[in-house]
């Protein structure tokens, strides 16, 4: 007589339509299949949170793939182990009897085996003449077949998502400690920046992170970090390129004191109208006539006062000051970090600042400073932008200002005292009193 493979469970236990579903699969395992059963227990036991399974559970499952007497599990062979509860629970290290029932039971939700109970609920096998199993009763094994390829790719993924999570915690370990180091050195280098911004900025971003984050946030907060970073980093790189320029002080100061600049019709002829707003002389098509030296830093403030506002104490007295003073208002202005670094790259980091100072003296006349610097960084790679005739046009308005303030302000002594007043040297003064050609 043919025998019958059960279904249901024995006694009270009630079927599902997840242990069906269990049961399908199981039927899908290629005829001739096979697997080395430690291996696949190895992936389950990785992907056991995927797969739903707990330790427990997976220590009795051990314990059944002990009684399968093969190291490999093939679809064509016998794959009912039948061993009593005594007899698990000893493989198990001792495991409760409730503890055992109740994990054997998640077992079977997650897929992993199958009950085929016996009508009297025992679990055991009946053996013809030869010794070969005709009918056993206990768990089935065959689903373990059926979905090893499945159990490898979530373990697979599982481990994918450690190695991210584990590179997301260094990374955020390395940021933290750079920032704060970098931080520190601002401070003690005293270089120009709000560092009690910084530390707030760097504060709230870590006030995000839990005891225990997900990847995801983790992932998010790194590069929040690294944001912050890369802008502590790039202030700090060029306040410490601004002191290579101690070695050029004297020849700076040697510009300073023959402050004699050379014919400026050039500039008078850039200074129009509509380019005067913003102080500039792009349009200028012969820049050859311009003094091929650098302007001395005297006449760069004359022009740009307003910068002083922004350099320790009120004062610039060297470039390195100046270049400081530029770091400060470049966030001010609204000029982001790739602007000023391509600006630096084609003007050269002195005559970018005195382009940023340029733009500050005009800002409320300008309405994008960093489209603008994009705009004249392009010009200066074309050769078709030079410093010279923005801060000239600026000393020419600010002294045209001065004169209207002398016309309708001036007291007994002159005008020395009057306000809009300033002083110039004879040489620059004369220089800007040429007449436009």
């Amino acid at each position: 007589m043919q025998t019958h493979t059960p279904t249901t469970p024995f006694g009270r236990r009630t079927m599902s339509l997840g242990m069906m579903a269990s049961q399908a699969v199981a039927k899908t395992a290629p005829e001739g299949a096979w697997v080395q059963k430690w291996k696949v227990f190895h992936s389950i036991r990785e992907a056991r949170q995927l797969i739903g399974a707990t330790d427990r559970s997976l220590a009795i499952l051990n314990a059944l793939l002990s009684f399968h007497p093969e190291a490999e599990l093939s679809s064509d062979g016998e794959l009912i182990v039948w061993p009593s509860n005594e007899q698990l629970s000893a493989r198990a290290n001792g495991m409760p009897p409730t503890t055992l029932r109740r994990h054997l039971v998640v077992l079977v939700e997650c897929g992993l085996i199958v009950r085929r109970d016996s009508p009297n609920g025992k679990r055991f096998a009946r053996k013809g003449r030869g010794g070969q199993v005709e009918q056993a009763y206990g768990f089935d094994l065959s689903p373990i077949v059926a979905r090893a390829e499945e159990f490898q790719e979530l373990a697979e993924a599982v481990q994918t998502e450690k190695k991210a999570f584990k590179v997301a915690k260094e990374c955020l370990t390395l940021l933290r400690r750079d920032i704060v180091k970098l931080i520190e050195t601002g401070i003690e280098e005293n270089a120009p920046g709000n560092w009690g911004r910084v530390q707030q900025t760097y504060q709230a971003i870590i006030g995000r992170l839990p005891r225990s984050a997900p990847r995801q946030l983790v992932e998010d907060i790194c590069r929040e970090l690294h944001d912050l970073y890369a802008e502590i980093l790039e202030v700090l790189e060029s306040f410490a390129k601004t002191q290579k320029l101690d070695a050029n002080e004297s020849q700076y100061g040697c510009h300073i004191q023959n402050s004699k600049p050379d014919s400026i019709s050039e500039s008078e002829q850039s200074s129009r109208k509509e380019d005067e707003a913003v102080g500039s002389a792009a349009e200028n098509d012969n820049l050859r006539s311009l003094p091929k030296r650098e302007l001395p830093l005297g006449i760069v403030l004359d022009a740009c006062p307003n910068l002083k506002d922004l350099a320790q104490g009120g004062e610039i007295r060297h470039w390195r000051d100046f270049l400081a003073a530029a770091e400060v208002a470049r966030p001010m202005l609204g000029v982001s970090p790739s602007a000023w670094r391509e600006a630096c790259e084609a003007m050269g980091e002195a005559q970018a600042a005195i382009t940023l100072a340029a733009i500050l003296q005009r800002s409320d006349q300008i309405n994008s400073a960093g489209g603008y610097l994009r705009s004249l960084t392009d010009k200066a790679r074309e050769g078709q932008f030079s410093t010279w005739p923005m801060v000239m046009a600026l000393l020419r308005a600010k002294l045209d200002a001065g004169k209207a303030a002398k016309t309708d302000h001036e007291p007994p002594d002159g005008g020395k005292d009057g306000e809009g007043g300033f002083a110039v040297s004879d040489a620059l003064l004369n220089s800007l009193q040429k007449p436009r050609t």
